[in-house]
């Protein structure tokens, strides 16, 4: 069963299996309690009194004081590419509360012993388990065209998140350095083990351009889908394999599963670990 709701300035839909819908309730209400706490565009939210000093962090409630501490150690882990703070030294969870409540919600789900099911806000999938029999497969908004599709990947394994961040639907909005210039990278898409990590590393590349991305993904076991200034595109392997594995192919033995994705990169295209060659038809870049 699919429900959606609107929260975070964009739209969730949860696929559960009719036997959980009793959950859905619960799943709205940590969105809204969430959305509630860390909105700056609420004056009376908490972190809208921290940010406006009305508030101290140090009496701020342990919630927002450790998803604060919890992106404080992914500013840390990304040499300070991903920020919760603005350039002007303001605190913004913007760019982990969302990922943070997919977390809490598929918490809720598995401990409500639900097997199979998927998390969908705009466009960040969490997902468990297997869609009627087949893998969780979601599309990726070409950033030239937000009403088209640029590709699909099916999710699974340990490949359970995938998270975009760019400017398709928001503008510039990622903060560069301290700064607000465009990114090299019109939008990133990284697919993960959990929906944190693939979000604060979408959100990372967009900041850090090609340099951040050869270091990502060096060091941490994702996979990447990259669209540049100039419109082209970049896939890691294992990104490949999970466009391939969503589309309806007769089973071959040649046919690679989404696991088996690798964690080092091919390096071409002057080094970069992402290879622009040899990806699906559906990759081909736009103009």
């Amino acid at each position: 069963m699919r429900h959606v709701f609107e929260t975070m300035g964009t739209v969730a839909s949860i696929d559960v299996p009719r036997a959980h819908v009793d959950e859905l309730a619960r799943i709205e209400s940590i969105f809204r309690t969430l959305e509630a706490r860390f909105s700056l565009y609420s004056a009376t939210s908490e972190l809208s009194r921290v940010a406006n000093g009305s508030l101290s962090l140090v009496d701020a409630t342990s919630t927002l004081r450790g998803t604060y501490a919890r992106a404080t150690e992914w500013r840390i882990a990304t040499g300070g590419i991903f920020s919760p703070h603005r350039p002007d030294g303001a605190i913004d969870l913007n760019g982990i509360v969302k990922a943070e409540a997919i977390e809490e919600a598929g918490a809720l789900l598995r401990d409500a012993g639900c097997d199979d099911w998927s998390i969908n806000v705009g466009g960040d999938l969490l997902t468990a388990g297997r869609n009627r029999f087949l893998p969780w497969v979601t599309g990726i908004a070409d950033p030239m065209d937000e009403s088209s599709l640029l590709c699909s990947v099916a999710l699974g394994g340990s490949r359970r998140a995938i998270a975009t961040s760019g400017s398709a639907q928001r503008g510039d909005h990622i903060w560069l350095g301290g700064s607000r210039r465009p990114s090299q990278f019109r939008q990133a898409s990284v697919i993960a083990d959990d929906i944190v990590t693939a979000d604060v590393l979408a959100t990372a590349v967009i900041a850090g351009g090609p340099d951040a991305l050869d270091d990502l993904t060096e060091r941490w076991d994702v996979d990447v889908l990259t669209v540049d200034r100039d419109w082209q595109l970049a896939a890691t392997p294992g990104f490949r394999a999970a466009i391939a594995a969503s589309m309806p192919v007769p089973h071959s033995a040649d046919t690679q599963p989404v696991a088996a994705s690798s964690k080092k990169v091919e390096r071409s295209d002057g080094g970069r670990q992402c290879s622009q060659s040899h990806l699906p038809p559906a990759m081909t870049s736009a103009g």
